[in-house]
């Protein structure tokens, strides 16, 4: 069992990563406005494009604020559900971001303990074996690369109360968005890579200095013997501090 956590955290890291700042309405099962976020939106229309789709979801996020941030830091706990587990394995994160450095630590000891670094260059997991592609290249983070070259923005089918669209980088890196069809914030996003996917579901976020972050939020993974599961509480957000480059270390 450990050694398919450990599998499933190197994979779902690359979607915790790609969660780091996102906007998104409370879910249903909150039952609170999503004005309470501090967070209006951008208002959109049936006729909106796709790439009208993406500002709107961008600006959501907290829009050049958003794009400034020079690092975060959010510090909580987090769940753990193996496949066709109901028990939960409870543990805590820290998540850093600086620029294009990241990393992520996960003590759920004794059942698990687990990183993942990114140092801007290469990829590195406390998993032998596990590489990861950079994971810079998934989530929102890609709203803010849309007028780069090489991006492209494409209409996916809509649900209900939802609008959608797909940003794929020059790479073929794609991230599927479904925003709240009446304000374009996001709702929920997935990762296809790797023969997998990946789904992030915010249940709820706080507006801090003008950036939309996600304080309760889920990741699932579907897998061949059923899905990995976890649910994320940011309990404390520190924004543009200074950041050593030794917390992005590749340990030798």
């Amino acid at each position: 069992m450990r050694k398919q956590l450990l599998f499933c955290l190197s994979l779902i890291s690359l979607l915790l990563f790609a969660t780091v700042i996102v906007s998104a309405q409370e879910g249903s099962k909150t039952g609170t406005a999503a004005a309470a976020n501090g967070s209006t939106g951008t208002a959109i229309s049936a006729t909106s494009t796709p790439v009208e789709l993406a500002r709107a979801a961008l600006a959501g996020q907290g829009g050049d604020k958003y794009k400034n941030l020079t690092s975060m830091v959010l510090i909580g706990t987090v769940d753990l559900y193996a496949p066709n587990s109901t028990q939960s394995i409870p543990g805590k994160f820290v998540m850093v971001t600086a620029g294009d450095k990241m990393r992520i630590d996960i003590d759920a000891r004794p059942a698990v303990s687990f990183k993942n670094i990114y140092n801007g260059q290469q990829s590195y997991s406390s998993m032998p074996g596990v590489n990861l592609p950079p994971m810079n290249k998934f989530g929102p983070i890609v709203l803010t690369k849309l007028d780069q070259p090489g991006y492209t923005v494409t209409a996916l089918p809509d649900k209900k109360k939802q609008r959608a669209f797909r940003i794929a980088d020059p790479d073929g890196n794609a991230t599927e968005f479904y925003v709240d069809a009446t304000t374009g914030r996001i709702v929920t996003f997935l990762i296809p890579f790797n023969g997998y996917v990946f789904g992030t579901e915010i249940k709820k976020t706080k507006d801090i200095e003008g950036v939309i972050i996600p304080y309760n939020f889920t990741q699932r993974l579907e897998m061949t013997q059923g899905a990995f599961f976890a649910e994320y509480s940011v309990k404390d957000v520190k924004l543009n501090q200074p950041v050593g480059d030794d917390v992005f270390a590749i340990p030798n």
